[in-house]
């Protein structure tokens, strides 16, 4: 009995040191913070050039499978008043269909053939490190159904990158 007495009033001593040092926070609980995206930028500048000012925050936050419902007839408008004379691009596309095409700014990754941003034939099928992206897009959205449409307009006059790109992992260039 007395071995029995004497197993409880330690089991009770243990309960009781744990206890006290186990205490309830009288902190109220992190608050939670959600972060919203930036900017969409599947393909640089699209959003710069055809989302007027007081709508990048919405473009932004349109998911993909509504976003050329949504934005096709904004980039038509846009793109009809930076280039009234379109007509075709450089892949036979009338407005809508290429406004169509850039209002869903989603990275496209060919499963079937050469990634690239623009071939001469495919477009947006990915994009390479090499790819000159912002050259393609004014040769698209200016160049004409030829790409000699408005030369000056059509170009970004930057022939490489500044530095060129590893072959190995991270495979870009190193900061000056």
């Amino acid at each position: 009995m007395k071995k029995t007495f004497s197993m409880l009033l330690a089991a009770l001593a243990i309960l009781t040191i744990v206890g006290s040092s186990c205490s309830k926070s009288s902190s109220t609980p992190a608050t939670v913070t959600y972060y919203m995206g930036g900017d969409a930028i599947g393909r640089p500048a699209i959003n710069t050039v055809f989302v007027t000012t007081g709508s990048k925050d919405s473009f932004n936050n349109t998911i993909p499978s509504v976003m050329e419902a949504a934005w096709q007839p904004k980039f038509q408008t846009q793109l009809m008043a930076l280039n009234p004379g379109f007509t075709t691009d450089a892949l036979g596309q009338t407005a809508s269909q290429f406004t169509g095409l850039l209002a869903t700014d989603v990275l496209n990754v060919s499963v079937s053939g050469t990634t690239t941003f623009f071939d001469g034939t495919n477009v947006l099928t990915g994009r390479n490190l090499s790819d000159d992206v912002i050259h393609t897009e004014l040769l698209l959205i200016f160049g004409g159904s030829d790409g000699s449409a408005n030369p000056t307009l059509s170009n970004d006059n930057v022939p490489a990158n500044d530095k060129p790109f590893l072959s190995t992992f991270p495979y870009l260039a190193s900061p000056w």
